[in-house]
C-alpha cells in the first residue's frame, strides 16, 4: 500500500518535468524551424559578459545573441508586439534591444519591455533555445 501512495504521489512530477515545453507563441510572429551555428571566434563582443550582436543568419528578422556572463540568450531581432512590417527590426542600444515602430525598449536579460513605452506591450522578444559547445552556440527553433 505505501509503494503505490508513493507512486501514486510521484507519477504527476514525471509527467510534468519536461524541459522541451518551449512556448514561443505570439499571433504577430509566424514560427520557423531553423538551426544555425554561430562560431564565437568571429565575433568578439560574445566572449565579454554584457555584451550582444546581431546576425541575420536565421529567424524572422535576424538573431540577437546576448552574453549574460553565466551563459547565452538568443532573441529573434523583430518587434514582438508589431506586425511584420518595415520598421519592425529591432536595434541593439547597450544591453537593450529597441523596436523602431514605437521605439519600445526591452531588456537583453529577460526579453521583457522595460521604461515609458510598455503600455499595451503584451509579449516579450521572442527567444530560442541555445546550446554551447566549446565556441560554437548553437541556436534553434
Amino acid at each position: 500500500m505505501k509503494k503505490f501512495i508513493v507512486l501514486l504521489l510521484t507519477f504527476p512530477f514525471v509527467l510534468c518535468c519536461s524541459d522541451s515545453n518551449f512556448n514561443n507563441n505570439n499571433p504577430y510572429l509566424p514560427n520557423y524551424s531553423f538551426a544555425v551555428d554561430i562560431n564565437i571566434n568571429f565575433y568578439d563582443n560574445l566572449r565579454y559578459s554584457g555584451n550582444a550582436i546581431y546576425t541575420a543568419e536565421a529567424g524572422i528578422r535576424g538573431l540577437i545573441i546576448f552574453n549574460t556572463g553565466s551563459g547565452y540568450i538568443a532573441f529573434d531581432a523583430v518587434c514582438p508586439n508589431q506586425s511584420l512590417s518595415s520598421c519592425s527590426t529591432m536595434t541593439l542600444k547597450g544591453i537593450n534591444a529597441v523596436c523602431s515602430c514605437d521605439n519600445a525598449e526591452y531588456s537583453l536579460f529577460s526579453g521583457q519591455c522595460i521604461g515609458t513605452n510598455c503600455d499595451g506591450k503584451q509579449y516579450p522578444m521572442k527567444q530560442y533555445r541555445v546550446e554551447v559547445s566549446g565556441s560554437t552556440i548553437r541556436v534553434y527553433n
